[in-house]
Protein backbone atom coordinates (compact mmCIF):
# COMPACT_ATOMS: atom_id res chain seq x y z
CA UNK A 1 0.00 0.00 0.00
CA UNK A 2 1.58 3.27 -1.20
CA UNK A 3 1.82 5.96 1.62
CA UNK A 4 0.97 9.84 0.77
CA UNK A 5 1.66 12.61 3.38
CA UNK A 6 0.29 15.44 3.84
CA UNK A 7 1.45 19.10 2.74
CA UNK A 8 0.88 22.35 3.55
CA UNK A 9 -0.48 24.68 1.16
CA UNK A 10 2.52 26.99 1.43
CA UNK A 11 5.12 23.76 0.66
CA UNK A 12 2.49 22.65 -1.71
CA UNK A 13 2.60 26.32 -3.85
CA UNK A 14 6.68 25.26 -4.53
CA UNK A 15 6.31 22.03 -6.37
CA UNK A 16 7.10 21.49 -9.97
CA UNK A 17 4.92 19.31 -12.25
CA UNK A 18 6.28 16.49 -11.23
CA UNK A 19 6.70 16.99 -7.35
CA UNK A 20 2.78 18.13 -7.59
CA UNK A 21 2.06 14.87 -9.58
CA UNK A 22 3.96 12.78 -7.27
CA UNK A 23 1.88 13.42 -3.98
CA UNK A 24 -1.73 14.48 -5.19
CA UNK A 25 -2.49 12.03 -8.45
CA UNK A 26 -3.09 8.29 -8.35
CA UNK A 27 -2.07 7.69 -12.12
CA UNK A 28 -2.48 3.88 -12.40
CA UNK A 29 -4.81 2.39 -9.67
CA UNK A 30 -6.62 -0.35 -11.57
CA UNK A 31 -4.23 -3.37 -12.73
CA UNK A 32 -5.53 -6.16 -14.14
CA UNK A 33 -6.34 -9.03 -11.78
CA UNK A 34 -4.99 -6.57 -9.00
CA UNK A 35 -5.92 -4.49 -5.77
CA UNK A 36 -3.95 -1.05 -5.95
CA UNK A 37 -4.38 0.78 -2.58
CA UNK A 38 -2.74 4.46 -1.55
CA UNK A 39 -2.90 5.63 2.15
CA UNK A 40 -3.03 9.53 2.14
CA UNK A 41 -2.41 11.16 5.83
CA UNK A 42 -4.89 13.77 5.37
CA UNK A 43 -8.16 12.07 7.42
CA UNK A 44 -6.07 8.57 7.10
CA UNK A 45 -7.99 8.25 3.52
CA UNK A 46 -7.36 4.90 1.86
CA UNK A 47 -8.27 5.05 -1.97
CA UNK A 48 -7.48 2.56 -4.37
CA UNK A 49 -8.83 0.44 -7.63
CA UNK A 50 -9.70 -3.04 -7.88
CA UNK A 51 -10.15 -4.83 -11.20
CA UNK A 52 -10.32 -8.18 -10.82
CA UNK A 53 -11.04 -10.31 -14.30
CA UNK A 54 -10.91 -14.46 -14.08
CA UNK A 55 -10.84 -14.58 -10.51
CA UNK A 56 -12.10 -12.42 -7.51
CA UNK A 57 -10.24 -10.49 -5.65
CA UNK A 58 -9.97 -10.48 -1.39
CA UNK A 59 -9.88 -7.09 0.56
CA UNK A 60 -6.40 -7.14 1.57
CA UNK A 61 -5.21 -6.05 5.32
CA UNK A 62 -2.31 -4.34 4.78
CA UNK A 63 0.30 -4.60 7.91
CA UNK A 64 0.58 -0.52 7.91
CA UNK A 65 -3.26 -0.84 9.40
CA UNK A 66 -2.37 -2.63 12.33
CA UNK A 67 -5.83 -4.27 11.80
CA UNK A 68 -6.81 -7.82 12.39
CA UNK A 69 -9.03 -7.13 9.18
CA UNK A 70 -9.28 -4.34 6.89
CA UNK A 71 -12.63 -3.32 7.81
CA UNK A 72 -12.15 -4.03 11.70
CA UNK A 73 -11.35 -0.01 12.64
CA UNK A 74 -12.64 1.47 9.26
CA UNK A 75 -15.74 2.05 6.74
CA UNK A 76 -15.57 1.39 3.07
CA UNK A 77 -17.44 3.42 0.17
CA UNK A 78 -17.15 1.74 -3.43
CA UNK A 79 -18.08 2.73 -6.83
CA UNK A 80 -18.22 0.43 -9.65
CA UNK A 81 -17.29 2.29 -13.07
CA UNK A 82 -17.23 -0.87 -15.04
CA UNK A 83 -18.90 -3.72 -16.21
CA UNK A 84 -20.92 -5.57 -14.47
CA UNK A 85 -19.35 -7.10 -10.96
CA UNK A 86 -20.30 -8.25 -7.38
CA UNK A 87 -19.10 -7.73 -4.17
CA UNK A 88 -19.56 -10.30 -1.39
CA UNK A 89 -19.28 -9.61 1.94
CA UNK A 90 -19.21 -12.09 4.65
CA UNK A 91 -21.13 -14.72 2.88
CA UNK A 92 -23.52 -12.15 1.24
CA UNK A 93 -23.35 -11.32 -2.61
CA UNK A 94 -24.10 -7.90 -3.70
CA UNK A 95 -24.57 -7.07 -7.80
CA UNK A 96 -23.61 -3.97 -8.87
CA UNK A 97 -24.39 -2.78 -12.57
CA UNK A 98 -22.65 -0.14 -13.83
CA UNK A 99 -22.38 3.20 -11.61
CA UNK A 100 -23.89 1.37 -8.62
CA UNK A 101 -22.32 1.70 -5.15
CA UNK A 102 -21.94 -0.44 -1.94
CA UNK A 103 -21.12 1.00 1.58
CA UNK A 104 -19.23 -1.35 3.42
CA UNK A 105 -19.18 -0.82 7.58
CA UNK A 106 -17.06 -1.12 10.18
CA UNK A 107 -16.67 -5.23 11.64
CA UNK A 108 -17.41 -6.35 7.95
CA UNK A 109 -14.69 -9.21 7.52
CA UNK A 110 -14.29 -10.90 4.36
CA UNK A 111 -14.94 -8.93 1.15
CA UNK A 112 -14.53 -10.03 -2.48
CA UNK A 113 -15.18 -8.65 -5.83
CA UNK A 114 -15.84 -10.43 -9.00
CA UNK A 115 -16.56 -9.81 -12.38
CA UNK A 116 -19.01 -11.05 -14.35
CA UNK A 117 -17.82 -10.71 -17.47
CA UNK A 118 -13.84 -10.95 -17.96
CA UNK A 119 -14.09 -9.50 -21.52
CA UNK A 120 -16.04 -6.88 -19.52
CA UNK A 121 -14.58 -6.76 -15.99
CA UNK A 122 -15.88 -4.75 -13.28
CA UNK A 123 -13.88 -1.94 -12.27
CA UNK A 124 -14.07 -1.19 -8.06
CA UNK A 125 -13.40 2.33 -7.04
CA UNK A 126 -12.90 2.19 -2.93
CA UNK A 127 -12.21 5.00 -0.70
CA UNK A 128 -12.12 4.10 3.08
CA UNK A 129 -11.64 6.15 6.46
CA UNK A 130 -11.58 5.52 9.89
CA UNK A 131 -14.87 4.74 11.40
CA UNK A 132 -16.32 5.32 14.99
CA UNK A 133 -19.67 3.04 14.89
CA UNK A 134 -20.50 0.23 12.90
CA UNK A 135 -23.26 0.90 10.05
CA UNK A 136 -24.83 -2.62 8.03
CA UNK A 137 -23.93 -2.63 4.84
CA UNK A 138 -25.87 -1.02 2.13
CA UNK A 139 -26.01 -1.56 -1.61
CA UNK A 140 -26.94 2.20 -3.52
CA UNK A 141 -28.14 1.64 -7.06
CA UNK A 142 -27.43 4.24 -9.38
CA UNK A 143 -30.72 3.94 -10.83
CA UNK A 144 -32.67 4.48 -8.27
CA UNK A 145 -29.86 7.69 -6.47
CA UNK A 146 -30.66 11.08 -6.37
CA UNK A 147 -29.10 13.30 -9.38
CA UNK A 148 -29.34 17.13 -9.65
CA UNK A 149 -28.89 19.45 -12.82
CA UNK A 150 -26.40 21.85 -12.23
CA UNK A 151 -24.73 24.36 -14.45
CA UNK A 152 -25.97 25.73 -17.67
CA UNK A 153 -24.98 24.71 -21.95
CA UNK A 154 -24.01 28.67 -21.68
CA UNK A 155 -21.38 28.07 -19.14
CA UNK A 156 -20.01 25.01 -20.30
CA UNK A 157 -20.65 23.46 -17.16
CA UNK A 158 -24.12 21.31 -17.46
CA UNK A 159 -23.55 18.36 -15.08
CA UNK A 160 -25.45 15.43 -13.64
CA UNK A 161 -24.93 15.25 -9.91
CA UNK A 162 -26.03 11.60 -8.65
CA UNK A 163 -25.36 11.19 -4.81
CA UNK A 164 -24.90 7.52 -4.01
CA UNK A 165 -23.62 7.13 0.00
CA UNK A 166 -24.64 10.08 1.40
CA UNK A 167 -26.27 11.20 5.16
CA UNK A 168 -29.45 11.79 3.69
CA UNK A 169 -29.94 8.31 2.19
CA UNK A 170 -28.42 6.04 5.19
CA UNK A 171 -25.72 7.06 7.69
CA UNK A 172 -22.11 6.24 7.45
CA UNK A 173 -19.46 7.62 9.75
CA UNK A 174 -17.50 9.80 7.33
CA UNK A 175 -17.62 8.49 3.61
CA UNK A 176 -19.73 10.54 0.80
CA UNK A 177 -19.20 9.62 -2.52
CA UNK A 178 -21.43 10.50 -5.82
CA UNK A 179 -20.78 10.61 -9.66
CA UNK A 180 -21.07 13.29 -11.41
CA UNK A 181 -21.02 13.44 -15.50
CA UNK A 182 -20.60 16.25 -17.74
CA UNK A 183 -23.45 16.57 -20.54
CA UNK A 184 -22.61 17.06 -23.80
CA UNK A 185 -20.87 20.50 -24.57
CA UNK A 186 -20.27 20.78 -21.01
CA UNK A 187 -16.39 20.93 -19.61
CA UNK A 188 -16.16 22.83 -16.41
CA UNK A 189 -16.86 20.57 -13.39
CA UNK A 190 -17.56 22.13 -9.58
CA UNK A 191 -16.98 26.22 -11.53
CA UNK A 192 -16.73 28.54 -9.54
CA UNK A 193 -14.97 26.33 -6.84
CA UNK A 194 -14.53 26.31 -3.49
CA UNK A 195 -12.73 24.75 -0.68
CA UNK A 196 -14.07 22.73 2.86
CA UNK A 197 -11.30 22.67 5.82
CA UNK A 198 -14.00 20.59 7.16
CA UNK A 199 -13.24 17.55 4.51
CA UNK A 200 -11.23 16.25 2.56
CA UNK A 201 -11.88 15.03 -1.24
CA UNK A 202 -10.82 12.65 -3.70
CA UNK A 203 -11.58 13.20 -7.59
CA UNK A 204 -11.26 9.82 -9.82
CA UNK A 205 -11.60 10.93 -13.61
CA UNK A 206 -13.17 8.55 -15.99
CA UNK A 207 -15.04 8.60 -19.36
CA UNK A 208 -11.76 10.27 -20.60
CA UNK A 209 -11.11 9.41 -24.35
CA UNK A 210 -7.58 8.30 -24.91
CA UNK A 211 -6.93 11.71 -27.13
CA UNK A 212 -8.38 13.74 -24.40
CA UNK A 213 -7.35 15.00 -21.11
CA UNK A 214 -9.05 16.99 -17.79
CA UNK A 215 -7.33 20.05 -16.39
CA UNK A 216 -7.54 19.88 -12.89
CA UNK A 217 -7.01 22.98 -10.51
CA UNK A 218 -6.22 23.46 -7.43
CA UNK A 219 -4.45 24.93 -4.91
CA UNK A 220 -5.41 27.81 -2.86
CA UNK A 221 -7.78 30.18 -4.68
CA UNK A 222 -4.99 32.81 -4.81
CA UNK A 223 -2.43 30.54 -5.40
CA UNK A 224 -3.90 28.09 -7.95
CA UNK A 225 -2.29 25.05 -9.69
CA UNK A 226 -2.93 22.38 -12.24
CA UNK A 227 -2.49 18.66 -12.60
CA UNK A 228 -3.19 17.34 -16.03
CA UNK A 229 -5.30 14.10 -15.56
CA UNK A 230 -6.03 11.60 -17.77
CA UNK A 231 -8.32 8.32 -17.86
CA UNK A 232 -9.08 6.51 -14.31
CA UNK A 233 -6.87 8.51 -12.77
CA UNK A 234 -7.37 10.26 -9.54
CA UNK A 235 -6.55 13.38 -7.76
CA UNK A 236 -6.30 13.81 -3.84
CA UNK A 237 -7.40 17.08 -2.73
CA UNK A 238 -6.48 18.49 0.90
CA UNK A 239 -9.19 20.52 2.50
CA UNK A 240 -7.19 23.94 1.77
CA UNK A 241 -7.28 23.31 -1.77
CA UNK A 242 -10.03 24.32 -4.87
CA UNK A 243 -11.02 21.17 -6.85
CA UNK A 244 -12.31 21.68 -10.48
CA UNK A 245 -12.11 20.83 -13.67
CA UNK A 246 -11.84 21.55 -17.90
CA UNK A 247 -11.81 18.48 -20.15
CA UNK A 248 -11.24 18.75 -23.54
CA UNK A 249 -14.16 16.86 -24.07
CA UNK A 250 -16.93 16.04 -21.93
CA UNK A 251 -16.15 13.25 -18.92
CA UNK A 252 -17.08 11.86 -15.60
CA UNK A 253 -16.04 11.52 -12.13
CA UNK A 254 -16.23 9.99 -8.74
CA UNK A 255 -16.07 12.33 -6.29
CA UNK A 256 -15.64 11.10 -2.51
CA UNK A 257 -15.15 13.04 0.97
CA UNK A 258 -13.90 12.11 4.56
CA UNK A 259 -13.39 14.28 7.57
CA UNK A 260 -15.23 16.05 10.33
CA UNK A 261 -18.44 16.49 9.03
CA UNK A 262 -20.90 15.51 5.92
CA UNK A 263 -23.11 18.26 4.97
CA UNK A 264 -22.66 18.00 1.41
CA UNK A 265 -23.19 21.92 1.30
CA UNK A 266 -20.59 23.14 3.64
CA UNK A 267 -18.26 24.84 1.33
CA UNK A 268 -16.56 28.44 1.19
CA UNK A 269 -16.86 29.64 -2.06
CA UNK A 270 -13.95 30.94 -4.22
CA UNK A 271 -15.78 33.02 -6.97
CA UNK A 272 -13.86 32.86 -10.33
CA UNK A 273 -12.82 37.03 -10.19
CA UNK A 274 -10.61 36.12 -6.97
CA UNK A 275 -8.82 33.19 -8.30
CA UNK A 276 -5.31 33.78 -9.58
Amino acid sequence: MKKIFAHSASETASFDTALLRSEHLLPDPFQPGAIQLAWWETDRTIAGGILPVETPLALPNPADLRAAFFLERREAGVINIGGPGTVTVDGVAHPLAPLDAIYLGRGAKDVSFASADPAAPAKFWLLSYPAHAAYPTRHAPFAAAETVVLGAPATANERHLTKLIHAAAFPTCQVVMGVTRMQPGGVWNTMPPHTHLRRSEVYLYFDVQPAHAVFHFMGQPQETRHLLVHNEQAVLSPPWSIHSGAGTARYSFVWGMGGENQEFADMDPAPVADLR
